[in-house]
């Protein structure tokens, strides 16, 4: 239950301070092309406060913090006579291109704020894993990585941390393209692994691919130590007991926990009874255990064939590297991580569009409320990284040329641009419901692949 609460308040966080953020951009650039607003407000719903300043403007903070708005003065919405002086702070009386300032100035208030967050994340120092392979199966093992890699770049491109490395080659396995990973092994020699991405199987979701792909970083090596033996198992009625290392099952031989799964799944069939090598203390024992169907075998990524046993887990291990920069080194590296983070954000909605990616990537705020409270409990400088990563996207997705959003009006302020005249309200309205329509498909979309998620 607590962690319900924590997603709510990090997500009430969330969107608050970037929603506010937003807002403003279009609030301070209204006001600056001398618009009267009438209201700021501050998500949806019931009023919980209000105030009203010397401009007549009314800000307020709602009930529902899901998103907000800025209400101008329009013409089309007064009622009887109005002044000369009122008619020159309408919105719709603007130039058009004060029309297209407004718009735009909360996607990129967005942005400026992502650059900030980025910025912040480095002067405070983000904690990482270093990019060093731990374990390497599947492709990996294929493309010869071996224990002990550290990689340098993919794809020509250099990376810092497992997180960089991560994005990287999920990204790559999506599009089914070949990478060449640049490796400084454990003996210091400089190599190039090709990974044979374009193998992956066509069918396989972005959940899977990683796995696919075969790469883990070192500190996720679990060592092959039995940790909980479930009673009336087949572990159990072949004697395994917690604190067993397990060595070889048939003869093939264990490094750590994720070579244990892979070789039951191997070697597993119905009524077959498999060879454990297992160290008890000082003595070695030969034990044979015969795996049972797996009744989640149904599930994405559920083994077919279980013994009923689970690792035992090791101390926490912390990360062993810092991504640190001075104020005035760090403005250079959050420009480069916001341009690289817009570019990977930009791709992944064109894979989605054009169904290289499965529209499973959609998430909703359910998602957000989890990853918020996740990252908040990893520290601030991760907070800031999730932060930076929302305010990029919602930047992005406000200049999607949807009708009802601020690239929908950018869209008709370039027409009006181009024709000399505004865009007909008929046709605005129309839009209007298009657009909307629009985002309530995709954001049941989101809702169901979160639920989905959840229920799975």
């Amino acid at each position: 239950m607590s962690q319900f609460f924590g997603s709510v308040w990090w997500l009430i966080v969330t969107m608050g301070l970037l929603v506010t953020f937003h807002e403003f951009g279009h609030f301070v650039v209204a006001r600056w092309c001398g618009v009267r607003v009438l209201k700021f407000s501050i998500g949806f719903g019931p009023a919980l406060w209000s105030r009203v300043d010397r401009r007549g403007t009314q800000f307020v903070v709602a009930a529902i913090p899901l998103g907000g708005y800025v209400k101008m003065l329009d013409e089309r919405e007064m009622d009887g006579d109005a002044s000369a002086h009122d008619l020159e702070g309408a919105h719709n009386r603007q130039p058009v291109g004060n029309r297209m300032a407004i718009s735009a100035a909360g996607p990129v208030f967005n942005l400026l704020f992502t650059v900030f967050a980025f910025w912040l994340m480095f002067v405070i120092g983000k904690p990482d894993y270093l990019p060093v392979v731990g374990h390497a199966d599947h492709l990996a093992a294929s493309a010869g990585f071996q224990n002990g890699d550290r990689i340098t770049a993919i794809g020509g491109q250099p990376v810092d941390t497992w997180t960089d490395a991560s994005i990287a080659l999920l990204q790559a396995g999506i599009d089914r393209r070949d990478t060449r990973v640049t490796v400084v092994d454990a003996g210091g020699t400089e190599r190039t692994r090709q990974l044979a991405l374009s193998k992956l199987p066509a069918d396989l979701d972005e959940e899977n691919a990683y796995r696919e792909i075969g790469l883990a970083p070192r500190q996720w090596a679990l060592p092959a130590v039995v940790g909980l033996v479930q009673p009336d198992s087949a572990a159990a009625r072949a004697g395994l007991l917690p604190g067993d290392r397990i060595v070889s099952i048939e003869g093939e031989a264990v490094s750590d926990w994720r070579d244990v799964p892979e070789a039951i799944q191997k070697h597993a069939a119905a009524g077959r009874a498999l060879k454990l090598g297992v160290a008890r203390g000082a003595d070695a024992l030969t034990l044979s255990a015969t795996p049972v169907r797996n009744p989640d075998a149904g599930r994405p990524g559920a083994p077919a064939w279980v013994l009923g046993i689970s690792p035992q887990q090791p101390p926490e291990v912390g990360y062993d590297t810092t991504l640190h920069y001075g104020p005035l080194a760090a403005i250079p590296k959050a420009l480069g991580e916001t341009w690289q983070r817009t570019r990977e954000t930009v791709g992944m909605l064109w894979r989605m569009l054009t169904g290289a990616a499965s529209l499973k990537n959609l998430s909703s705020v359910i998602t957000i409320a989890q990853a918020a409270n996740s990252s908040a409990q990893l520290g601030p400088a991760w907070f800031l990284n999730f932060l930076a990563i929302i305010s990029l996207s919602l930047a992005i997705l406000n200049l999607l040329p949807i009708p009802i959003l601020d690239g929908g009006h950018l869209v008709y302020y370039l027409i009006e641009l181009i024709k000399g005249s505004p865009v007909s309200d008929r046709m605005q309205v129309a839009g209007q419901y298009v657009g909307l329509t629009l985002l309530m498909a995709l954001m049941g979309l989101a809702f169901y692949n979160d639920i989905l998620r959840i229920a799975s």
